[in-house]
Parts: structure tokens; C-alpha cells; sequence
């Protein structure tokens, strides 16, 4: 379903800078097509909630030259644009989120773009964009274990399932397998 700008800005409260707000969220749906605009309660971490403008679904994200879909939710506060987006993994049931450099164990994206992020430089479609390329360089999920007990770390199961490999110009990445040794599945996947 596509949303058209004044149905965002209509979607959004008074305390947004709605005609700004509106137009990003509607620019960021348009290039990333499985984004969803929608308001809901997120829930802040000393337990407060508060009604915010989210873009929920997947961003495709290319590695070892095939691409994926990985799941995401960036909760926008209404101090955007002068704050950055909250960011978030949002894994299936079939998925565990790897906490790595940019990736906390609760699944919150903390990377330099959001970090460093400044009114009237940084935007929607650019932080997607940095997303995708940073989630092909570093995954931000793997496949749940199924022949593992329950409380096997997803880091013990990334291990076993993938090979750390370094390129020509010194940065790494990771090459994944399945255990049957068929390709994954490319179209919405639900797993990397």
C-alpha cells in the first residue's frame, strides 16, 4: 500500500513539524517500498510510553551478492529533524539478532550517521541507505538455531554457521551457510 504525503501528515500529531516530517517519511516509502508509516506506542527505556510516527518492514539489503530483506522500525520523536530517528532490528521468529559493533542486544542500531546527526544534513533515505550498506557489511540477524537447545547464543550459532573472511583492502566480512548447502532464499527473506 502506498501512502501519499497528505495522508502522512494527516497520520501525524500537531507536536510534529508535520509538512517537513510528512514529506521525508513519504520520500523514504517511496524508495524503500516495504516501509509502512504508522503511529504507535513505543516504549522508552525507564518504562514511558509515548505515541510516535514509525517506518516498520524490511530494507533489502545486498550481500555475498545476493539480497535480503531485513526487518527494521525507526521511531521518529517530534523532535525530528533536529533528533535523529530511534532505530531498531526487528527480527521474525525465525531470525536472532547478532549484537555486533552497530547493533545493541535489544536490537537498537547505534552507528556514526545516527550518532553524529545534524538538522538539514542528515534525512530518512540517506539513513536507510547507510543502513543497507552497513547491514551487508555487518549482518544484523541470523537464522534461529533449530537443532540447538533453546538457549544457545545466536553468537555461538553465527559462529558455527559462518566464516569470517577478510577483502583485499583489509575490511571483513561474512560469508554464510546453510546447512544443507542450498542457497538461501532471496525473495522476502526472513533470514542472512
Amino acid at each position: 500500500m502506498s501512502y501519499c504525503e497528505d495522508t502522512i501528515k494527516k497520520m501525524l500529531p500537531k507536536a510534529y513539524v508535520r509538512k517537513h516530517v510528512a514529506h521525508e517519511i513519504y520520500v523514504a516509502a517511496t524508495h524503500f517500498k516495504n516501509l509502512v508509516p504508522m503511529m504507535d506506542k513505543y516504549v522508552y527505556n525507564d518504562g514511558t510510553t509515548k505515541d510516535l510516527m514509525s517506518l516498520t518492514g524490511t530494507i533489502p539489503v545486498l550481500f555475498n551478492d545476493k539480497t535480503y530483506n531485513i526487518p527494521i522500525c525507526l521511531w521518529i520523536e517530534e523532535s525530528y529533524p533536529q533528533t535523529a530517528p530511534i532505530c531498531y532490528i526487528r527480527p521474525t521468529r525465525e531470525m536472532m539478532i547478532v549484537r555486533g559493533k552497530f547493533i545493541s542486544s535489544n536490537g537498537e542500531v547505534e552507528m556514526p550517521y545516527l550518532e553524529e546527526w545534524k538538522n538539514g544534513e542528515c534525512d530518512l533515505v540517506t539513513l536507510l541507505q547507510v543502513m543497507a550498506v552497513m547491514f551487508g557489511d555487518f549482518p544484523p540477524v541470523c537464522i534461529q538455531p533449530h537443532s540447538e537447545p533453546e538457549q544457545a547464543s545466536c553468537w555461538l550459532q553465527f559462529q558455527r554457521q559462518a566464516e569470517v573472511l577478510s577483502k583485499t583492502d583489509g575490511s571483513f566480512y561474512v560469508s554464510l551457510l546453510r546447512e544443507d548447502d542450498q542457497p538461501f532464499q532471496q525473495d522476502n527473506e526472513t533470514s542472512c
